[in-house]
């Protein structure tokens, strides 16, 4: 079976969430670009760098693993040139 190309970008809300250890973050980009999928504290500090990267367009997935950081909220932003969005992520260890 053929896997749909997407036409919109898209930040899916991470699952699980709230969250333990690790927790899956989706999202569909339309056309190839870079693009950056980052991860921050309720301060603004960046606390990984999933993607950052020339994707093609499609479907993708990628995983948080938690490990190191302390429970509490957290943002999950993914950007290009031209789009961003972002997502409330709990972190409850």
């Amino acid at each position: 079976m053929e896997e749909l190309v997407p036409t919109a970008f898209e930040l899916a809300q991470n699952y699980p969430n709230p969250f333990g250890r690790k927790t899956i973050i989706k999202y569909c980009i339309p056309d190839k670009m870079k693009i950056r999928l980052e991860v921050f504290d309720h301060k603004g500090n960046k606390v990984s760098t999933l993607v950052d990267e020339i994707k093609e367009a499609g479907t993708f997935r990628e995983v948080f693993n938690s490990d190191g950081l302390e429970d509490g909220e957290y943002l999950c932003k993914l950007e290009s040139d031209y789009y961003f969005e972002t997502k409330k992520m709990v972190l409850m260890k």
